[in-house]
């Protein structure tokens, strides 16, 4: 019997029996996933607990309406000398079938009302997490709380081989991330979800939460973890040609684990941190940005600078990587609307110095020109 099932058993709850029996199918056919994840957050077993309630309605009212309607084709048939009925103008008829569906509808809206303004109550969290939609990769700031000041894309992290070649597949190769989202168990995390491209859509299963990214425009959405693990989701939009390579990990730690976590972060953002007053040459540029276009841009433009075609187009002896310094800066700061090309503003101005160096010198370009982090910064809008 699952955790769920047992609490539910303890406290009388009526969906004690039907999970039992559920637990028991699981047992017998473990291959089948025949209902919801189990929940980690009071929203999710709210979520939980109304379709199981719904269901239970549902069921009757199936049980209860062809029950009838079989009972009166068999015993109200024409051989045996029935005739139709007429119902028409008949008041009592007319009030029941009126009232029952309307009591019915009360007592189903009464728990999804609630359940739903419950879904929707972010106030109060105890740290805020901005969430930012990009094809295909997720961007996380931490706006407020312990942690302010943090920031990381995640991306999926499992090697192309895996995906695609005959390497052995591991058990979450679709949903394996560099960066999991990290929050500490029994906080109230509140997220401001938006998008840099097109929609996308924030989806944790277990936490029962599911939130549109819409560019554009910031939804809200919250949970709290009661359990420490590992969670998945993926975004639940088709937001384009690797829609299923977005995947969502979300890592809940104990309090002690976050802070040292926190800690860990703030010191490798000080260490990062680049000396304003550094001059930097043409070799070192390159090399930083050789490592930083494999974070950020090889999924579409890929190691060989081919791009996909028909998709992404190709930067090795591409007309805006070989033309103006000012007009590749502008590309890849601002992107290009209309296009799969996201502005990447939120790098710094060194990475992205280094990333445009890098191509503008990588493949068959060998321009010999170098951008300077103070040319990118000169570009800013």
């Amino acid at each position: 019997m699952t955790s769920i099932t047992h609490q539910l058993w303890r406290k009388g709850h009526p969906a004690a029996g039907a999970l039992a029996l559920m637990a028991a199918a699981g047992a017998a056919h473990a291959e089948y996933a025949i209902n919801f994840q189990q929940p980690v957050t009071s929203i999710a077993a709210d979520i939980y607990d109304l379709h199981i309630l719904m269901l239970y309605i549902v069921a009757v009212i199936f049980c209860i309406v062809f029950g009838v309607m079989f009972y009166s084709i068999f015993a109200h048939r024409k051989s045996k000398g029935h005739q139709a009925q007429q119902f028409h103008e008949n008041t009592t008829v007319e009030i029941l079938w009126t009232v029952i569906p309307f009591v019915i509808l009360i007592f189903m809206a009464y728990p999804a009302t609630k359940t739903l303004l419950a879904y929707k109550d972010t106030s109060a969290p105890d740290m805020t997490i901005k969430v930012v939609g990009y094809q295909w990769k997720w961007g996380y700031e931490y706006l407020n709380g312990e942690g302010e000041g943090v920031s990381m894309l995640s991306a999926l992290s499992t090697p192309q081989d895996q995906i695609t070649g005959s390497a052995k597949k591991g058990e979450h190769y679709l949903l394996e991330v560099d960066n999991p989202l990290i929050v500490p168990v029994g906080k109230k995390v509140r997220l401001l979800i938006t998008a840099n491209d097109v929609i996308h859509a924030w989806w944790v299963p277990a936490f029962g939460v599911k939130q549109d990214a819409i560019p554009g425009f910031v939804r809200d959405a919250w949970f709290k973890a009661d359990k420490e693990g590992i969670y998945r989701g993926q975004c639940a939009e088709l937001c384009g040609k690797d829609h299923g390579f977005m995947p969502i990990v979300v890592s809940v730690v104990s309090a002690e684990q976050y802070t040292a976590w926190v800690g860990e972060q703030k010191k490798k953002l000080a260490a990062a941190a680049d000396d304003p007053n550094k001059v930097w040459t043409l070799d070192e540029l390159k090399a930083r940005g050789e490592k930083a276009y494999g974070a950020n841009c090889v999924a579409c433009h890929q190691a060989t600078g081919q791009g996909v075609p028909g998709a992404f187009p190709a930067l090795d002896g591409s007309k805006t990587v070989k033309g103006p310094k000012e007009g590749h800066i502008d590309t890849v700061l601002n992107g290009r609307p209309g296009t799969a090309m996201a502005p990447f503003k939120g790098l710094s101005d060194t990475d992205l110095a280094s990333i445009i160096t890098y191509e503008r010198n990588a493949w068959n370009n060998k321009s010999g020109d170098m951008v300077a982090p103070a040319d990118v910064k000169a570009r800013r809008k």
